[in-house]
């Protein structure tokens, strides 16, 4: 594992399994929860994706970034899909009770933003910042509404996983020698074309960490009489977002409601409105034959999707910010880390940030400048 300097892992044993947890050397532990920031990883990723991030951080916070279960260095217990993210959720609920750290800001990115959302609706939280979200009901199988196109939600799951993807991380492929191995994906799919990094190799390596054992990442895929042949098994992380163990929708009756920042690149190649991940768009696309049509299987919207939870977040009293990065891809806090910096404490109301003068019940859509 590789660490940045002011940087530190430990191992936290739960009652339900043992955690890996990175943290800045010169945090205080005893930092009341309120000034406490808990970032979660997304998909085939692990915490070592936020250390800059983290370095960046005002030295009075305290910042906690967790590798969730079959990735990083945290266990790899088996992800039970049809509790949705919740075995991800209560991994981290018991992780942050014993650090005394709830209630907390959580920062989510892609799935990591489903879990925070889950969260969020099992426990208090102060605010949520969500980085490229999943959308709030799932990856694939829905119309806009959030209705499900089948009832074995066909299309979605771990099915969509690449095999030969799968195949690199287990041999820990480090090239760029096809467009599957991790390094290929993380430039072409995690951040847009024009980025570059001194750390990429960590990066890669946080990717590479992602445990593929039984149960972990992609998970059992069953056989569907609806296109694409194809329909999320029972366990494993892909189905654990499937639509017919996954909706978050009903944040927006949270009471209180904590203010929600939406964080998200406008060239996002894996959660938009045309995703390459998803299979609706690859049928349409013409990537996964014999597409049935939009009728039957429509790309699924996400941004819109999200976008329209969240303003019935707004209308029913919560306060929303959407920030749409120009030119940035799945991962803006690599890609544009100033913009998310700034943006995060202003949602976590630090005190050496300008007031919102925004009303709390207001949608309010931001474009940063570039």
């Amino acid at each position: 594992m590789t660490i940045l300097d002011g940087m530190t892992a430990r191992q936290i044993e739960t009652p339900r399994l043992t955690v890996n947890v990175l943290e800045r050397t010169k945090d205080d532990a005893a930092t009341a929860p309120e000034r406490t920031l808990v970032l979660i990883h997304g998909q085939v990723s692990s915490s070592l994706i936020w250390q800059e991030l983290m370095q960046d951080l005002p030295r009075d916070l305290r910042v906690i970034a967790v590798d969730l279960r079959g990735f990083g260095a945290t266990e790899n217990a088996p992800v039970d899909a049809t509790r949705g993210v919740r075995d991800f959720s209560d991994d981290l609920h018991a992780t942050l009770a014993l650090l005394e750290a709830t209630p907390a800001h959580l920062v989510g990115w892609a799935l990591g933003a489903a879990v925070a959302m889950q969260y969020a609706l099992d426990h208090p939280v102060l605010s949520l910042t969500l980085e490229s979200p999943l959308s709030p009901f799932g990856f694939g199988g829905t119309r806009r509404d959030g209705t499900r196109l089948t009832d074995d939600d066909a299309g979605t799951g771990a099915g969509v996983a690449n095999p030969d993807f799968v195949e690199r991380l287990i041999a820990r492929d480090t090239s760029t020698d096809a467009p599957t191995s991790p390094r290929s994906v993380f430039r072409a799919a995690y951040v847009a074309p024009d980025y570059t990094s001194a750390h990429e190799d960590i990066w890669v390596e946080a990717m590479l960490s992602t445990s593929t054992a039984t149960g972990n990442y992609p998970g059992e895929t069953v056989a569907s009489e609806n296109w694409p042949g194809f329909a999320p098994g029972a366990i494993g992380v892909m189905n654990a977002v499937a639509p017919k163990y996954f909706d978050v929708s009903g944040i927006v009756h949270l009471n209180p409601k904590p203010p929600i920042l939406w964080i998200r690149g406008e060239d996002d190649a894996i959660v938009s409105d045309t995703s390459f991940f998803e299979a609706g768009y690859l049928g349409e696309a013409g990537v996964i034959a014999d597409w049935p049509g939009a009728d039957i299987a429509p790309a699924q919207q996400m941004v819109s999707q999200t976008r329209d939870v969240l303003a019935r977040y707004a209308d029913n009293g919560g306060s929303v910010t959407e920030i749409a990065l120009a030119g940035v891809g799945h991962t803006p806090h690599l890609e544009r880390p100033a913009d998310v910096r700034r943006a995060l404490l202003r949602v976590i109301g630090y005190v050496d940030q300008p007031a919102d003068p925004a009303p709390p019940t207001e949608a309010i859509i931001l474009k940063s400048a570039d």
